[in-house]
């Protein structure tokens, strides 16, 4: 039995980001985690935006963390080579209806704060995007960026390791009791914490249920798949596009990707399913229909790959964010699509709610994947690409592996290098890299 002051269940977006908010506080911090690897579980789908907050529920946690997760973000990233692709978003409207609920998407904008926002006309939408269909009119949002969605968490996790915490991968929380202290029953064995912080994402209801004898909220996962397109295709878009949002979901999004593709999702699909996410024909085609109404030079473009993700939601809109104290608990539960943007602040909220408090110093430099700018296979030395659809080195799978927290599967490889994620979708390469990762994943 190991003894620490805090243990962090789920090692998603916000798991990751809230051990190493308490670990850089001094905390003896351990993340567990089920899968493979970190980001492994909702956190390893999703389209990938660092959004302002401009349409979050007003005066909500929802909206207090994005905002300060963007403003982390953003001090972070040059320090951490992290790629931001600063595109800007606009709020199209294709219908009668739909123009008419531009106005209040921007007088909410600006009473959340983002008061760069600004309607633009159909003239100025087509000098900025002559490939679009005709909008009617629109809602500009320069604060939107396009980000890489897991580098920024393989840093963190670089931190917490740095900082003495611990990481535990394929290990799952079984039950648990608490006498002033935490005793975990696990997969790998008993913990010792003071702490427990639930951020176990599609089985955060589970876990509370399991530790707690109740839960206060259920998770009722929501299915969305995405199409993206051949790196061709990005050429035709500047910035991202964003749909006038309805009561259930923000709807398809098509955006640039920080790889060079585009994409278009998500579906909102609601499953019973917690652990596969599939993809279904119809739907694909839909999104795929979709993206030519919206960008007709995309009715002959070729589509790279297909994929679905599972998002965490609840019964209830709102973060399920809440402290117990008395026995030393945070639940952190329904962070939906907003948490890639919001970790940082829901990690600095979950610390302050324990007493913690500090800066957010910037982590260790992480190796650039992004295709706007320069990558390993432009630096000589790299001795052999591997994967020839993303251009990816020997030189930077071996530096994966060499890492403070190499990748625990195929997956976690994936998520660190672009290997398998192009074209041929592992065709070519697979032998390959199976020679090379022989009996390295944990």
């Amino acid at each position: 039995m190991t003894d620490y002051d805090v243990a962090v269940i789920g090692a998603g977006v916000t798991g990751v980001a809230t051990a190493r908010r308490l670990a850089l506080d001094g905390r003896r911090v351990v993340l567990i985690e089920k899968g493979g690897d970190i980001l492994s579980g909702a956190s390893k789908a999703n389209s990938a935006l660092l959004h302002t907050g401009f349409d979050a529920p007003e005066g909500s946690l929802e909206l207090a963390c994005m905002q300060a997760g963007h403003r982390a973000f953003l001090g972070l990233a040059q320090a951490m080579n992290l790629p931001v692709l600063k595109t800007g978003a606009m709020v199209l409207a294709w219908t009668e209806a739909q123009e008419a609920a531009l106005p209040a998407i921007l007088a909410q904008a600006h009473r959340n704060g983002v008061t760069d926002t600004r309607l633009m006309t159909a003239a100025e939408i087509h000098a900025a995007e002559p490939h679009l269909a005709p909008a009617r009119a629109g809602v500009w949002v320069p604060g939107e960026y396009v980000i890489d969605p897991w580098s920024p968490f393989h840093g963190y996790a670089a931190q917490i390791l740095d900082a003495g915490g611990t990481i535990l991968r394929r290990t799952e929380v079984t039950g648990g009791d608490f006498d002033g202290a935490w005793d975990l029953q696990t997969s790998n064995g008993p913990i010792r914490a003071n702490h427990v912080i639930n951020c176990a994402g599609l089985y955060g209801d589970r876990v509370e249920a399991a530790l707690l004898g109740h839960q206060d909220f259920t998770i009722r996962p929501r299915k969305g798949q995405f199409v993206v397109f051949d790196k061709a295709a990005s050429q035709y878009l500047n910035a991202i596009i964003l749909p006038v949002p309805d009561a259930r979901t923000k709807g398809v999004v098509l955006t640039r990707t920080i790889f060079g593709n585009l994409l278009v999702g998500p579906t909102a699909e609601e499953t019973d399913d917690r652990h596969r996410a599939t993809t279904t024909r119809p739907e694909l085609d839909a999104l795929i229909t979709r993206a030519v109404e919206i960008l007709p030079a995309l009715r002959d473009m070729a589509v790279t790959a297909t994929y679905a993700g599972l998002r965490p939601a609840t019964e209830f809109k709102e973060y399920r964010i809440r402290h117990e104290p008395r026995r030393n608990w945070v639940t952190v539960g329904g962070i939906r699509s907003t948490g890639l943007t919001a970790s940082l602040g829901i990690a600095q909220h979950v610390a302050g709610l324990l007493g913690a408090t500090g800066a957010e110093p910037p982590g260790p430099a992480m190796p650039n994947l992004a295709e706007h700018l320069p990558r390993d296979h432009q630096t000589p030395g790299w001795g052999e690409i591997v994967c020839n659809c993303e251009m990816v080195t020997r030189r930077e799978i071996e530096a994966a592996f060499a890492s403070p927290l190499p990748p625990g599967d195929l997956g976690g490889l994936k998520r660190r290098t672009r290997a398998m994620m192009g074209r041929c979708q592992g065709f070519n390469c697979q032998g390959r890299i199976t020679e090379l990762t022989k009996g390295r994943f944990a």
